[in-house]
């Protein structure tokens, strides 16, 4: 192996002379407490290519990728980068010698502007050793227009949108003008249009020789911007194929070892009162006379662009900023939702959009996040929380979702984002709630729990529970919905009929 140091040389002076590949990946193994992650695993990235590294939640495909950018330590393997032995010790490692690397949970800090994250640690000096703020504003705007992208670089991140801040990881890794740049559900939080933006920045870096590495869910993208892809499969490498030889069908059987017959178990169930009602719904500079009833059984769907409000009317709804205007009913009485813990004990739950940030406790083990939500509810009797019940019914939730973890006690942190996102609603499900707002749910998740929450969506709708579904996946709303309200800066566009919606309906709306 050869250090760091001599690795930066080699960068300089170029690759090993016929070289194919840009980084080579062999007999790669890595194991956590109780869990092999990775099973001797190979990858290969070819020159100025976009490889897409598919799998199931838990399949390895992040441990790979943060032993590449010197995040983890591998066990054993070997690595070559531009055909040269290497081992990486730290990120700084990996991006010192051109390896980036966007996570999917993102990493800037809030209170820093989108200039001081781009450049943290090679911020330019003046001739007093000083941080150089204005150089440092002209080099990130030279960078936004080099990529297109329109944000005010002396902004601080924690105001920006999440689709913003992923331009800005997106683009702070670009600074580094790395050979490897590996995207973790890069367009997670983003729309068409912003996905097409960033397929165009894609696209510009591959034809300059760059090697990316693609992780997504979404099918629909490995076919526009790969070039091949390689499934993983419960920590083993399954195959690598182009993207022109394979369907979807062939990659899912690959990445599930089994068929997923129907991805929107949608039931028909019976339709039942209003559980909920919304009226002339307003959050002062936000959004604006929203209303809108949902019924017992109905999965009622919004949608809408990043940005129109639809995140917002939830967390009104659940308390988390109080209406300024209008009013909310549960079965035809009037309620007074001033925070989350008044909407919970009228029966609401609300999985959020942004899992890191609102969503898990990071430094807790599962068992403790999903208990969380009913530490003040069935289970406490007489000021004594019902332990043993208690942590049977949570197993018997993380198995029901197949969560893959070796037991209770793991640290959440410790999971797959996915995996993280199936313990968030177990949480909410073992409050058995009566109106139950889903917003993004599937974001991150693979394509056989995808279907498995869906088929538990609609069971829940089976069982009267009233749903409100917020998602940006067109399909998703489609294919789940009984009815679909369209939102566009933060007014209500329109609703249609499951029977009447389409993909072209719902964007007009969004966009009108």
């Amino acid at each position: 192996m050869v250090s760091p140091s001599t690795m930066k040389i080699v960068r300089e002076s170029g690759a090993v002379p016929g070289s194919e590949f840009v980084l080579e990946v062999s007999e790669v193994r890595k194991e956590f407490p109780g869990v092999v992650a990775l099973d001797n695993v190979k990858f290969q990235l070819r020159r100025g290519t976009v490889h897409a590294l598919m799998g199931e939640n838990g399949a390895g495909k992040s441990t790979l990728m943060k032993i590449i950018a010197g995040i983890y330590t591998p066990d054993s393997g070997t690595f070559k980068l531009r055909g040269v032995d290497i081992r990486l010790k730290s990120p700084l490692d990996a991006l010192e010698n051109g390896i980036a690397m966007i996570h999917q949970e993102l990493n800037l800090m809030g209170p820093m502007t989108v200039a001081e994250n781009i450049w943290i640690r090679r911020e330019p000096k003046n001739r007093f050793g000083l941080i150089d703020h204005a150089a440092m504003r002209r080099n990130t705007e030279d960078l936004f227009k080099r990529l297109n992208i329109d944000i005010d670089p002396m902004v601080e991140v924690g105001t920006l949108s999440v689709a913003n801040r992923q331009m800005v990881e997106i683009a702070k890794a670009v600074s580094f003008n790395s050979d490897v740049l590996i995207m973790d559900e890069p367009t997670s939080a983003l729309t068409e249009k912003e996905v097409a933006h960033l397929f165009s920045i894609i696209r510009a870096l591959r034809t300059e020789g760059k090697g990316i590495i693609y992780i997504t869910h979404k099918m629909n993208e490995l076919f526009e911007i790969a070039d091949e892809f390689s499934v993983f499969r419960d920590g083993k490498y399954i195959a690598t194929k182009p993207s022109s030889s394979v369907t979807r069908d062939d990659i899912i059987r690959m990445m599930v070892g089994r068929e997923i017959t129907q991805m929107f178990p949608k039931e028909t169930v019976p339709i039942g009162n209003v559980k909920l009602a919304v009226k002339g719904l307003g959050l002062k500079g936000v959004f604006q006379d929203v209303s809108f009833e949902v019924r017992e059984g109905e999965i009622l769907g919004i949608a809408g662009l990043v940005g129109s409000g639809r995140s917002n009317i939830a967390e009104t709804i659940f308390g988390v900023s109080p209406a300024s205007a209008g009013s909310i009913e549960i079965d035809g009485k009037p309620v007074n939702i001033k925070n989350p813990a008044i909407a919970m004990k009228h029966g609401i739950a609300f999985l959020t959009e942004d899992r890191k940030e609102t969503g898990c406790f990071l430094l807790l083990d599962i068992q403790d996040n999903t208990q969380m939500a009913v530490l003040q509810s069935r289970y406490v009797n007489y000021g004594f929380v019902q332990q043993k019940q208690l942590s049977t019914d949570s197993e018997e939730m993380a198995q029901t979702l197949r969560v893959r973890t070796p037991d209770m006690q793991e640290p959440i942190m410790n999971l797959s984002g996915g995996n993280q996102q199936k313990v968030l609603i177990a949480r909410w499900l073992l409050t058995r709630p009566r109106i139950l707002i889903l917003d993004e749910p599937t974001r991150g998740i693979d394509v056989g729990a995808k279907a498995e929450i869906h088929k538990l969506v609609s069971q829940l709708a089976g069982q009267g529970v009233a749903v409100i579904m917020i998602s940006s996946e067109m399909p998703e709303v489609l294919g789940m919905s009984d009815r679909i309200m369209v939102v566009h800066e933060g007014r209500v566009t329109g609703f249609l009929d499951r029977k009447d919606a389409d993909q072209v309906k719902i964007m007009e709306l969004a966009s009108h």
